[in-house]
């Protein structure tokens, strides 16, 4: 179901991706308009030990609106960081659950409000907080930071090819006066924008900048570390990402352990890994989902399974 907050990505994928349980519990880590829950909710069936449970994460002021409007006695809704999901889940005597999604990026509502700065569209201040009460806006970052860290963060999370070039730019526009608005940022770098290309590139200067501020990829590797605590055996892991920043993490985590190097083997040379992979390529939407919402153009969906224990089946 879609609401008018935020259309969601890949729904029923999603949904079939978690495999719902009768009874079961689950967490939706990135509730954002409830569109995801909702459906959830919908297709969840009751069990002989109850109506199951839905845990909806998220530090957005704005989702806690939307999940308040869901009359279900079966939601609670966690005003947190999804980095945070073991210590909430213990909590709420939920240890482990039997499946968890997360659809990571920005909403269409945080993107269409636009005080909230996070779209080159309008013209606003530089804000990009997806939970309101942080301390560090985007400003900050413009404003403070060295040449030397604009250049890592722009380079690395906006993968620009001119990022030094584009930091000593922003450097050099502060120093005439602080860099407070979307257009002071535009203006600033205007004339760096490849030709023809400019919402790109503006498109990745902001992700840098959004990524930064909200500590984006930290926070993905601490909830992904958390998740075959928090899973039971057989619990699904349902991850939609956006750029190939967030995919490489899902991807490095679900197939390795770990977000680098080779998977680790035991002396037997079996691989130690805490899930098992259930997409091999990830799902993508259809040229029909992508022509009714854009923002799908770009979604990969992988699917995981924490290993039930040897033996259990036997």
């Amino acid at each position: 179901m879609a609401t008018n907050y935020h259309d969601p990505v890949l729904l029923q994928p999603c949904i079939d991706g978690l495999n719902l349980q009768p009874g079961g519990i689950y967490v939706d880590v990135t509730f954002g308009g409830g569109g995801h829950s909702r459906e959830i909710l919908r297709q969840l069936p009751p069990g002989p030990d109850g109506p199951g449970r839905l845990f909806g994460f998220d530090q957005d002021a704005d989702a806690r609106e939307q999940a308040q409007a869901i009359d279900d006695p079966r939601l609670t809704f966690v005003a947190s960081n999804f980095r945070n999901l073991k210590r909430y889940m213990r909590l709420y005597r939920a240890e482990q659950v039997d499946g968890i999604l997360a659809d990571l990026g920005i909403s269409s509502h945080q993107i269409d409000t636009p005080e909230r700065g996070f779209s080159t569209r309008f013209e606003a201040d530089l804000d990009m907080r997806m939970n309101q009460q942080a301390n560090r806006t985007a400003r900050e970052v413009l404003n403070e930071y060295t040449a030397t860290d604009l250049h890592r963060i722009l380079g690395m999370y906006g993968e620009i090819t001119n990022a030094r070039t584009a930091a000593g730019a922003i450097v050099s526009a502060r120093a005439n006066s602080p860099l407070n608005t979307i257009n002071d940022l535009k203006n600033a770098l205007q004339r760096f924008a490849p030709r023809g290309k400019e919402n790109k590139y503006f498109a990745q200067v902001f992700q840098a900048l959004r990524i930064e501020v909200n500590e984006e990829l930290t926070a993905l590797e601490e909830f992904l570390e958390q998740v075959p605590d928090v899973l039971k055996p057989g619990g699904r892991l349902v991850v939609m990402a956006y750029h190939s920043l967030e995919d490489r993490l899902v991807k490095n985590f679900i197939n390795k352990g770990k977000f680098q190097g080779e998977v680790e083997k035991d002396l037997y040379g079996n691989e130690i890994k805490p899930l098992r992979a259930i997409t091999r390529k990830p799902i993508e939407a259809t040229p029909d989902e992508v022509a009714r919402n854009p923002r799908a153009r770009s979604a990969k969906l992988r699917i995981a399974e924490k290993p039930t224990e040897e033996g259990d089946d036997e």
